[in-house]
């Protein structure tokens, strides 16, 4: 596995963190750099802080006490909206609804338009990319097919293409196989390697199957009960 390489792109200092209407701690006394080349695997069982430690990563969620940055910016400041365009973020609730009639290119082209004018428009290196992409993760004969006909799988390599193409400095993919059979985890996981290493790009995947994963990752973060139990790297 690499060394740690880059600068910082997620950093949480002493963070704490509830949900509006709560009174228990959703994550607990976090302290955590994710560094720039590094594919990083959070696990830990149910109700572990897992999705509240990537909501907070793109200040979705604030913290109560303590600091966090995104990609230096500190997510309690305005400027971290302009930080956020630099991340995807693919959440576990992914599903298209059977009458959605964008097809599968269409889906993944949308998530260019961050990076868009208001009048600027798709070009041929975009693409390229996206085919790039779909190659990569398998997908090549659905860009064409509507997303709502495709299977829980399926939808879930689009989604993660769609993550990719932007070629963003931090992807963020909560339980990413959890759709997808043996063969599938496996394209996954090494598109996911290829692309930190490609792209000198920062990917986090948060799943509580670490077995296609864990052997790419340079660094592991275990949780339980909102706090981190153990980092390891390597």
């Amino acid at each position: 596995m690499q060394s740690l390489r880059g600068g910082s792109i997620v950093s949480f200092d002493g963070v704490w963190v509830s949900y509006s209407g709560s009174d228990r701690p959703a994550i607990r006394d976090v302290t955590l750099e994710v560094r720039e080349g590094e594919l990083v695997l959070i696990t830990g069982p149910n109700g572990a802080g897992k999705t509240t430690l990537l909501e907070t990563s793109l200040g979705l969620l604030k913290p109560f006490i303590g600091e966090v940055r995104l990609l230096g910016v500190k997510t309690s400041s305005r400027k971290v909206v302009a930080a956020r365009k630099y991340c995807s973020y693919v959440p576990q609730d992914f599903i298209k609804p059977p009458f959605e009639a964008y097809t599968a290119m269409h889906v993944i082209l949308l998530g260019f338009a961050p990076y868009k004018s208001a009048f600027e428009g798709i070009n041929g290196q975009d693409i390229e990319r996206v085919e790039r992409i779909a190659e990569l993760l398998d997908i090549e004969s659905l860009l064409d097919k509507p997303i709502g006909i495709l299977s829980g799988g399926q939808q879930q390599r689009v989604m993660i293409a769609r993550a990719l193409a932007r070629k963003p400095k931090l992807a963020l993919f909560d339980e990413p196989f959890s759709s997808l059979d043996r063969e599938s985890r496996m394209i996954v996981s090494t598109s996911l390697r290829r692309y930190v290493d490609e792209e000198n790009a920062t990917v986090v995947v948060v799943s509580h199957d670490v077995s296609p994963i864990v052997d790419l990752a340079d660094t592991t973060v275990k949780m339980k009960d909102g706090r981190i139990e153990e980092v390891t790297h390597g």
